[in-house]
């Protein structure tokens, strides 16, 4: 049996996202499930991709939502979502939805989602999670986190 090469991804994992420069591009395939009666996906599952799209950037990140929710320490909650509908994703289609943290408070994050096939951007949202404690009450996010995001923040000011 031949050696794991660690540059090779893994066949046994699920595929995941990476970081280009200060966005996270996480790749999606769009699957019969994902689709209505039209052939075409379905609005809700928009926000599907964009949820498994935040999960992996805040693993990748260093946020580890799991072992905080099991310590007690809360998690996050989506407070606002606004979102824009541009053009239909269909069966098949290759899809990237790319994120990127655009403002960092204590007790939450604002990140862009944009879901693309190719340069063409066919869902848009900003989303705002809060940290909130097994009360429902916002809490502090922790300093890691906080300074985590930040480094992305002062990416995009730096790059502009």
């Amino acid at each position: 049996m031949a050696e794991h090469d660690p540059d090779q991804p893994s066949l046994d994992l699920p595929t995941g996202g990476r970081f280009a420069d200060r966005q996270h591009r996480f790749p999606i395939r769009v699957y019969f499930e994902d689709t209505d009666l039209s052939g075409m996906v379905y609005h809700a599952n928009y926000l599907r991709f964009m949820e498994r799209a935040r999960s992996d950037m805040l693993r990748l990140v260093g946020v580890d939502q799991r072992g905080a929710h099991d310590a007690g320490e809360g998690a996050y909650a989506i407070t606002e979502l606004t979102i824009r509908y541009k053009a239909p994703a269909k069966l098949d289609d290759a899809l990237v939805v790319v994120s990127s943290v655009i403002r960092v408070r204590a007790a939450s994050v604002d990140i862009q989602q944009r879901v693309m096939r190719g340069a063409e951007i066919l869902t848009i949202a900003e989303v705002t999670a809060a940290l909130v404690a097994a009360s429902g009450r916002p809490r502090r996010q922790p300093k890691h986190w906080v300074e985590a995001f930040e480094r992305l923040v002062r990416q995009e000011i730096e790059g502009k």
